[in-house]
């Protein structure tokens, strides 16, 4: 613990910025339903946040390089917690959807700013368990933050100050860390024809995963809502979803660096699809079903990011590795900007159940194209694979440098 105690400020602000960030995803789509937003404007208002969200990916590094990362964390949290609050004050969906652009930019920048500092302060000795506290930090934080939802209610302003305080709240703990400021990171390249060119898989991959995980984060409040849960049920269907992330994340990866990793993501895929046909078609309005069927949907779902950027890495030159990170990024936000706007519009029309009925659409159609691509491409043998699995949070392209160790990496 010495040795992670000096990590703790860093590690308090990433829970606090995480848990506010889970939470205001769920609660801005059910004040909105309350609002008499129809869904198809509440995808188009998620869908500002994931385009504010990889536009900050682009330039974050830029403004830490020009003004030091304790300036531009302090910078956007402000930003951030001004435009919480300011959507109290003008519900209408033209500015709603202007204030998510503004904190999707926000909160890229900001995690980028914690995990940039994250792997400048640690250390090969603590490396792995402080990944292991980090994603600690993550599941609880977004697990419980959902529950302040029913705690506090969904009427008047009490949440959204919640959610602003916690993003001014947030500059306590890095005030207090290290006062030596990490130097200036190094600027992250999107080079979209490279990753295309690496692999084609991975690339569509990363934008399955946009189009059914956001649509998930975005519109799952949505669907709940419609099949008739009450917050409290709501807050635990998107709790079950989220937690069960991690259960098959370990086993699938191991399987996954012995084995094809196409192979792995085929099955990855067929696991989702199954939950999602079994939520379309057969959960009803039951919430114990729901429960079930989400929980199998996220165990399957949630590890394909990591699976499909683990491919590219694995046909990945030497040096190309940072160009994978920033790639894959760049491709599940365009994936996160267009599935949410078109599932909305489909819900608009057909109703909560073809929410999972979208998504079982895009997951065939992907099963059939990795099908397609493990007959025109050789994989790669395990012993000619310079990385490993590795366990990824879709925040910024330096939680792949935390999380890869030292010896296998190449100009990351």
């Amino acid at each position: 613990m010495s040795h992670i105690k000096p990590l703790i400020p860093l590690l308090v602000t990433a829970g606090i910025l995480i848990g506010g960030n889970g939470l205001q995803a769920t609660f801005i789509s059910l004040r909105a339903l309350q609002e008499g937003f129809s869904a198809s404007t509440i995808g188009l208002v998620g869908t500002g946040y994931n385009i504010g969200f990889a536009v900050g990916c682009v330039y974050v590094t830029r403004i830490m390089r020009s003004i030091g990362h304790i300036r531009t964390f302090s910078a956007l949290a402000a930003i951030a917690s001004a435009a919480s609050i300011a959507m109290v004050l003008l519900i209408v969906p033209p500015f709603w959807f202007l204030m998510r652009l503004v904190q999707g930019l926000c909160f890229a920048g900001l995690f980028a700013v914690v995990e940039s500092w994250l792997n400048a302060r640690v250390t090969n000795s603590n490396r792995a368990r402080t990944l292991s506290i980090y994603r600690f930090v993550d599941l609880g934080s977004v697990t419980l933050a959902q529950y302040l939802i029913p705690s506090v209610g969904i009427d008047g302003f009490q949440l959204f100050a919640i959610i602003s305080m916690a993003l001014s709240l947030s500059l306590v703990p890095i005030s207090f860390a290290d006062r030596s400021s990490p130097g200036a990171p190094e600027d992250i390249r999107f080079d979209i024809k490279t990753l295309w060119n690496i692999s084609p898989l991975a690339t569509i991959g990363c934008i399955v995963v946009g189009l059914t995980n956001s649509v998930f984060r975005s519109l799952g409040p949505v669907y709940a809502k419609g099949i008739g849960l009450s917050v409290t049920e709501i807050a635990t269907f998107m709790s079950v979803g989220i937690f069960a992330g991690i259960v098959l994340q370990y086993p699938l990866g191991v399987y996954s660096d012995r084995l094809d990793r196409r192979l792995i993501i085929l099955i990855s895929s067929l696991g989702s699809l199954a939950a999602c046909l079994f939520l379309s078609s057969l959960a009803g309005s039951n919430e114990w079903r729901n429960f079930a069927g989400i929980f199998v949907f996220g165990a399957f779902c949630m590890p394909l990011y990591s699976l499909c950027s683990a491919h590219a890495n694995d046909h990945a030159a030497k040096g190309q590795h940072a160009l994978v990170s920033a790639g894959t990024l760049f491709f599940w936000s365009v994936g996160a900007i267009v599935g949410p706007l078109f599932a909305s519009f489909m819900l608009d029309i057909f109703g909560p159940r073809v929410l999972f009925a979208y998504m079982a659409v895009v997951l065939f159609l992907f099963m059939v194209y990795t099908l397609q691509r493990m007959m025109v491409r050789e994989g790669v043998p395990t012993e000619r694979r310079s990385m490993r699995f590795r366990n990824l949070l879709r925040t910024s392209t330096f939680f792949n440098k935390l999380a890869t160790p030292p010896s296998e990496r190449d100009g990351q």
